[in-house]
């Protein structure tokens, strides 16, 4: 689940739920490290002595700051701070969890034997005991995420500032109607474990939103565009609007820094645009996707059909399973794409959100490959199920939404490899005959295997015998994953190369949500079926 665009992040986030509130002076306050691991220790020995073959605990500290503006007003500022432990032990081989925000060195033990008396009560239902890829303990370690300028640290008006200059330059530019908003993160994560690791990360993420709207006063029709940003794992340096993260197109894209005034200002044209651009006309056309659209793509028919999870039928929620299964593994041919697709995992890219030094079961991240010359060649495993697709260690896909979640299966960045052979978007587009150049997510949905699938955007250009020939408006594209990746005829080389991503990604049930991201260069798929999703009254 992918909770889309200002909109979706605004009203279905559940900030009333995520923390106490806070002031923002306490945001910039930090855990100490010496008691942590103190009270980890007290875990960590309770739970051994009351009969765990393993155990780990998390410290966490998690921090979140929201401004949200709609035209010429702030619409509110939330600030909060959620702070506990949850401790995750074997015994008897299965698991036990135990959660809670009072965390004193008497309570922490109390809270890892509990943990302990819940994994022997579901030990005799077990039919097959827990088995852990081996791990090696790394000690005392920290990492941080690298950022020049901490978010939380930069005074609330500043933010609220530009996120109102920035809805002011939509409307001047023509838009009706502005929302913008500015998400900040901060997760504070103390790990500890029975395999001899002191784990202590900072993690920072930031994501600038907008929606510009743009109302046609005659017949009351409306369209919007969305900001081009992305979620990033960075701090307010990603607001810098640096010249040398600026792609000239048809519009300017963004890569490591975001120019929010630059982009607001863009919006409100073509918002203006849109309502009197062309409906398309539905067919087959070649489509030249941007990285700010396709990440999305990736995301809903690689990333999640590859987590093994949903390989196995652990987890349906949110879009069910996945076709991917495990035959189609083993066969060592399984036809994913063409052989120009190469996707990978990656917990390590700077920039990315889903960049740590370790996951939440202590496992160093690396990279790997999922998709090698368009052949399905692995998945995204956590500890206890490496085993199942014959891996000698954990890929490092262990993540927990907040102290008091069990951590479990999540998606690391996938992304789609950059060509190799220098090409440039404007030299992908003279070669297209009759195609669409989208750019921006939009709307989507996808069936119960990941297979089939439709998806929008923010803007459209029809492309005419190798030239952009004005707006579309009213397209959507259907396709099936192996399908549409094996129409995949052209990617752009690495200088094209960006990220895009989703700071809310929804799965399980309890619902947690986490953030990852997903980068390419440009691509063209060859003759995909475009619909037209205007209403007709």
């Amino acid at each position: 689940m992918y909770l889309a665009g200002m909109g979706a992040g605004a009203l279905m986030l559940p900030i009333p739920l995520i923390g106490k509130d806070v002031s923002p002076e306490v945001l910039l306050e930090t855990m100490d490290v010496g008691l942590r691991k103190e009270l980890a220790d007290v875990a960590l020995n309770a739970a051994r002595s009351s009969g765990a073959s393993y155990a780990d605990v998390r410290i966490g500290r998690y921090l979140n700051q929201f401004v949200i503006t709609r035209d010429n007003k702030v619409e509110n500022t939330v600030n909060t701070e959620s702070y506990g432990a949850g401790i995750r032990v074997i015994a008897d081989g299965a698991w036990g969890f135990v959660a809670a925000d009072n965390i004193t060195k008497d309570n922490i033990a109390s809270m890892a034997k509990r943990a302990v008396a819940i994994a022997k009560a579901n030990a005799k239902l077990l039919e097959q005991p827990v088995q852990l890829a081996p791990q090696r303990g790394y000690g005392e370690v920290s990492w941080k995420t690298p950022i020049e300028k901490n978010a939380l640290a930069i005074p609330v008006k500043e933010k609220a500032d530009l996120l109102l200059a920035a809805n002011d330059a939509a409307m001047k530019n023509g838009a009706n109607y502005m929302n913008s908003l500015l998400f900040l993160v901060n997760e504070q994560k103390y790990f500890a474990s029975t395999d001899g690791s002191y784990i202590d990360q900072d993690v920072h993420r930031i994501w600038p939103v907008f929606t510009a709207t743009a109302i046609d006063p005659a017949s009351g029709k409306f369209e919007t565009r969305q900001s081009l940003s992305a979620p990033m794992g960075m701090g307010y340096e990603y607001l810098d609007g640096r010249k040398e993260s600026k792609t000239a197109s048809v519009t300017t894209l963004y890569g490591k820094h975001y120019d929010m005034l630059e982009d607001a200002a863009a919006a409100g044209k073509q918002a203006v645009e849109k309502l009197k651009a062309k409906s398309v006309e539905a067919g087959k056309y070649d489509l030249v996707l941007d990285p700010s659209h396709l990440w999305l793509t990736i995301h809903e028919s690689v990333g999640h059909p590859l987590e093994l999870d949903r390989v196995l039928g652990y987890e349906a929620n949110f879009a069910g399973t996945s076709f991917a299964t495990l035959d189609k593994w083993k066969s060592k041919n399984f036809n994913y794409g063409s052989k120009i697709v190469n996707l990978f995992a990656d917990k390590t890219q700077p920039g990315s959100l889903g960049a740590v030094g370790y996951d939440d079961e202590g496992v160093k991240t690396k990279q790997w490959d999922l998709v090698k010359d368009g052949t399905l060649v692995n998945y995204q495993a956590t500890r206890d199920q490496a085993h199942i697709i014959g891996e000698k260690e954990s890929h490092g896909c262990s993540y927990a939404d907040s102290w008091s979640s069990v951590q479990f299966q999540r998606m690391p960045n996938v992304s789609l490899a950059a060509g190799k052979t220098p090409l440039s978007v404007q030299d992908m587009i003279k070669d297209v005959k009759k195609g669409i150049y989208i750019i921006g997510d939009g709307s989507f949905s996808i069936d119960q295997q990941r297979y089939n699938f439709q998806f929008g955007g923010q803007l459209f250009y029809e492309i005419k015998d190798g030239q952009i020939a004005g707006q579309l408006r009213d397209v959507a594209y259907q396709s099936n994953t192996q399908e549409f990746w094996n129409s995949c005829s052209a990617i752009c080389d690495e200088r094209d190369y960006r990220l895009g991503g989703s700071f809310f990604d929804g799965k399980g049930q309890p619902m947690q949500v986490s953030a990852v991201s997903h980068g390419s260069a440009t691509a063209r798929f060859n003759g995909v079926n475009v619909i037209n999703t205007a209403r007709k009254i």
